[in-house]
């Protein structure tokens, strides 16, 4: 159903686009989706569209992390442990709710293309709320002289997601809070230790 032509701008219009894109998604799939018909939906333009977005496999990535917030809590308890727990904490909720079936379905299908394999690459490649946020615990643990001066790799930064993603695509169930805590105990804390010897002895 095509939407109606109006004077949106901004955020207003931004989000019209993406929740038609994700609309779009769900009922024709990433193969048969066009930015015309998205363009349709929203009540906006092609030209608009493609101001903000270099193609396809962008625009349905931005309505993925649209609809998929990936804002992390940066918590300052005190301790790194702590620190890590709530973080890695929110990533498995986040992990959660992505993994619900009409979520992996629509994604599955759009991550067998190869643009879109190659723009989601490309957003992990890059810094993001998350890698800030490891970042920023991990200075707070310096500056507290919990941990000593240490360089955490943009991976590293990023190995939270990809531990409770892999622990939840493996169980195929929510991660508990005693496997985040085996995550941050046993995996985590050891390595930026590890990291952290490594620059001492150079």
């Amino acid at each position: 159903m095509s939407g109606t032509r109006s004077r949106r701008r901004g955020a207003q219009l931004e989000q019209a686009i993406l929740d038609a894109a994700w609309d779009e998604l769900r009922e024709v799939g990433y193969a048969r989706l066009t930015i015309e018909a998205v363009a349709a939906r929203a009540g906006t333009s092609k030209s608009v569209i493609y101001r903000r977005w270099d193609g396809r496999a962008e625009l349905v990535l931005a309505a993925w992390f649209r609809n998929l917030p990936v804002e992390p809590v940066v918590a300052d308890t005190g301790t790194l442990r702590e620190d890590l727990r709530t973080l890695f904490a929110h990533v498995a909720r986040r992990a959660d709710s992505m993994m619900n079936e009409m979520v992996a379905g629509v994604m599955g299908e759009a991550f067998r293309h190869p643009e879109v394999a190659a723009v989601l690459g490309e957003r992990l490649a890059n810094p993001s709320p998350l890698t800030e946020a490891v970042r920023t615990i991990v200075d707070r643990a310096v500056a507290r002289d919990e941990l000593p001066p240490v360089e955490v790799p943009h991976r590293v930064q990023r190995l939270p997601l990809d531990l409770i993603r892999n622990e939840s695509m493996t169980c195929g169930a929510p991660v508990s809070e005693e496997v985040v805590a085996s995550l941050v105990d046993e995996v985590y804390v050891p390595l930026l230790h590890g990291l952290a010897g490594l620059r001492a002895s150079d």
